[in-house]
């Protein structure tokens, strides 16, 4: 089952990434938009299963770690400032207003201010591909929304820990500092003397494609510390990328591992997003949905925007960087899996998150296109990936 699930997802997700970029929109949404057709809540021929998850997981995984891999080390050091201004508002406003939202609908302190955390997250793996596609993953607003990501992680996940130790759970938030505080010591060090050594050391060995196979240990290795160090997995193999990049081997590591992931790994993690979106039984909810769905897209969107003006960018590249921001991904639906099992989100309101997660994915990418590609100043050609 599992074989001709793949090659449905294969098929749909090239075609229906080929119109939506003949409609003028970026292939990604047609890939997100066909996963819900295959899926469940359509036709059924694809279903969300824990083999599928994990291959899927490895194509987000391999997503940034290609990120990193295009990063302008340069650059990056040069948006420190804008990144931190944009990743502080964006989690600010957000959180801000989901905590009202919270209050209006009803919800207790601790579960109100668990939903601000929620519409806190973000998760860029969406618009790195729109980025891409759009030649600006390499620009000065595409290496600010990536360090605004990483701040975004790191604290959401602190000041979730933080109010998970006051709601009463088991979680210790000295700890949670320190483990992240030793995953990025870690991870600056290794990327620093031990990843060039590795990779020099594979790099004579007599068998095919050593190299490749070096650069992915060590892309899944960060991954799989960061998620242990309770960072998300994408942001370890974002950082492996980067490390990476700074070698002698980043043109020939780039090349061969852009082709294994756009072949088969992260066309699943698009479509799959889809295939995971069960819409039975939420129609009570539908205002609820529309509500929060817009006060998640607005309120990153402007926060991050906001962010971004005061660092210097004008306006219509700050909404371009906001609207790289509004994309709640997986870390949320991570996140409000954790509520839910602490009690800090009931089953009823897990179902709406995860169709405002959803929406949220949806009209990023448009969105990017929209304020990037509408840039008077810009007259770059959209390239299509994947």
């Amino acid at each position: 089952m599992l074989i001709i699930e793949l090659a449905a997802i294969l098929f749909a997700s090239k075609i229906a990434g080929d119109i939506s970029v003949r409609l003028g929109q970026p292939s990604v949404l047609g890939k997100l938009l066909i996963g819900i057709v295959l899926g469940p809540t359509v036709l059924g021929i694809v279903n969300d299963t824990e083999i599928l998850s994990e291959i899927s997981q490895i194509g987000v995984i391999l997503l940034m770690f290609i990120a990193g891999l295009e990063t302008d080390v340069d650059e990056f050091k040069r948006t420190g400032k804008a990144s931190t201004y944009v990743g502080i508002l964006g989690i600010i406003v957000p959180l801000s207003i989901g905590y009202l939202s919270g209050v209006i609908i009803g919800l207790p302190t601790f579960e109100a201010i668990f939903l601000g955390l929620l519409l806190s997250a973000t998760s860029v793996s969406i618009s790195v591909q729109a980025l891409k596609e759009m030649n600006k993953l390499k620009s000065k607003e595409g290496a600010t929304i990536l360090g605004a990501a990483v701040i975004d992680d790191i604290l959401v996940i602190v000041s979730l820990a933080f109010l998970m130790s006051l709601a009463g759970g088991d979680v210790h938030l000295g700890e949670v500092i320190i483990k992240k505080v030793i995953f990025f010591a870690v991870a600056i060090g290794l990327a620093w003397k031990v990843v060039p050594w590795v990779l020099n050391k594979f790099a004579p060995l007599k068998v095919t494609e050593s190299v490749i196979s070096a650069a992915l240990i060590i892309c899944f290795t960060y991954a799989f510390i960061a998620e242990y160090a309770g960072v998300a997995a994408i942001i370890g193999a974002y950082i492996a990328g980067v490390a990476i990049s700074l070698t002698n081997h980043k043109h020939e590591v780039f090349e061969k591992v852009e082709t294994i992931s756009y072949s088969i790994f992260v066309p699943v993690f698009f479509t799959s997003i889809g295939v995971t979106v069960e819409l039975f039984g939420i129609g009570d909810n539908i205002g609820l949905i529309v509500i929060l769905s817009i006060v998640a897209i607005l309120t990153k969107l402007l926060g991050s925007a906001v962010g971004a003006k005061a660092a210097g960018f004008n306006w219509r590249s700050s909404m371009g960087i906001g609207s790289g921001m509004v994309s709640r991904g997986e870390v949320a639906l991570i996140i409000a899996a954790i509520g839910l099992e602490a009690a800090l989100l009931s089953q009823e309101l897990f179902a709406v998150i995860v169709v405002v997660v959803l929406i949220t994915t949806i009209v990023t990418p448009p969105m990017m296109k929209w304020f990037f590609t509408g840039n008077k100043h810009e007259n770059n050609k959209v390239e299509t990936t994947g």
